[in-house]
């Protein structure tokens, strides 16, 4: 299959290429390189530096490549950087992924895979209620969630004037190798990048607030079979629906890694929900899909791969 991955340099995307390669698809690379890492890129997939906000160059590449699927994960993915400018924010997310959607209906693409954001799209879950499920109305409380819900509405609208085919994988927090320890967002890669290099961990609020949190390659997985699932559309919560607490990942961490960190607490930040956590039954049944990596595996793994880039960095 001849597939476009957006932001496929990046942490998430390059994982998808990677997997997308393997079983013997036809992969192209859409990244500016703003987050994106070149380095990161599959050498058997071919890497093209196109801007999703730059419509005329979107509809050229997709007219050159005409591709039967679309994996869409280019974005700009910080809370806070959407609080600080939620023109750009929009501008990038909303228009850049119409100008995926409607380049990808021109072609005749025949399936998008769009990665959404469970973790803000159904803003403040409250404590003691039941981990959210899809039917959940969606109540955004950053401007970062309301430009990742907005493209969810242009899929199915386009879906119903007759395509492209598309699946919603509502993200929660992915972590995993690749992450960048110094980033604003990834707080399992921050958090192991500063005990590796032995600098304090920065705890905003009081360290209850939870999330949910499933690794890369079980991401990838839902990519994998949400792309051959047939008819199968809609909106799916890609999670484990099990919540960790912020001071409860800093003892898995210790656990993880043998350190004993200097936790400073500061104030919270605006725009940030204290209780995430999603259900995963519909995707179970849908497409037979589970988070199967537990939380210390992963970090595990993602320790590993913190060591080897920090300490060679």
């Amino acid at each position: 299959m001849r597939i476009i991955v957006t932001g496929g340099a990046g942490f998430i995307g390059s994982h998808v290429v990677d997997a997308l390669v393997r079983q013997g698809d036809e992969v192209f690379v859409v990244d500016n390189l703003v987050t994106g890492d070149a380095g990161n890129v599959n050498p058997k997939a071919r890497m093209i530096n196109v801007d999703i906000q730059n419509k005329d160059a979107v509809s050229a590449l997709w007219r050159d490549v005409k591709p039967a699927a679309v994996c869409h994960l280019a974005g700009q993915m910080d809370v806070r950087v959407s609080t600080r400018d939620p023109g750009y924010d929009a501008a990038v997310n909303i228009l850049g992924g119409l100008n995926v959607i409607l380049a990808s209906r021109e072609q005749g693409t025949q399936r998008i895979i769009y990665a959404g954001s469970g973790g803000t799209v159904y803003g403040e879950i409250p404590a003691g209620a039941s981990p959210a499920e899809e039917t959940l109305l969606p109540n955004p409380l950053s401007p970062y969630g309301i430009s990742k819900h907005t493209v969810e509405h242009y899929l199915a609208m386009y879906a119903a004037w007759g395509g492209p085919e598309y699946v919603v994988l509502r993200f929660p927090n992915v972590y995993g190798p690749r992450q960048s320890p110094h980033g604003e967002a990834g707080v399992i890669a921050i958090f192991a990048g500063r005990l590796q290099q032995g600098l304090p961990l920065f705890v905003f609020g009081d360290g209850r607030q939870t999330r949910d949190y499933v690794y890369v390659g079980d991401l990838v997985e839902a990519h994998l079979l949400a792309l051959r699932a047939g008819t199968v559309q809609g909106v799916f919560n890609v999670a484990s629906g099990v919540e960790t607490s912020v001071l409860d990942l800093i003892d898995l961490l210790r656990e993880v890694t043998g350190i004993a960190p200097v936790v400073i607490h500061q104030p919270a930040r605006a725009g940030e929900v204290q209780r995430v956590v999603m259900s995963n039954k519909r995707i179970l049944e849908a497409l037979d899909w589970r988070a199967r990596t537990s939380l210390v595996t992963g970090m595990s793994q993602t320790w590993d791969w913190i060591r080897m880039k920090v300490g060679h960095a």
